[in-house]
């Protein structure tokens, strides 16, 4: 992945600086499941692919902490089907 994302715990989301903007994803974790509920890109980001980047990240971190993915986002559960994460779900 070319561009690191934070997680930014306090306010419960993962998040991907694009410029002066940030695409983020909602979530919350419970147990050993991270429950994606909101992914959103700013307008002037839709369709640059800046949300699959922001998802990429999400995948890995769930891989490397040992998470399912529970996708209550319907942007992120087409994500994850749609490039063969399926493993990770929830």
């Amino acid at each position: 992945m070319g561009q690191a994302i934070t997680d930014n715990r306090a306010m419960s989301r993962f998040e991907l600086a694009v410029g002066n903007q940030t695409v983020f994803a909602d979530y919350r974790r419970n147990g050993r499941t991270l429950v994606i509920s909101y992914v959103e890109a700013p307008p002037s980001l839709r369709g640059t692919g800046a949300a699959g980047r922001l998802m990429e990240g999400v995948v890995e971190t769930a891989r490397a902490d040992g998470l399912k993915i529970l996708p209550l986002c319907g942007y992120a559960a087409m994500w994850i089907r749609r490039n063969r994460h399926d493993d990770l779900l929830a």
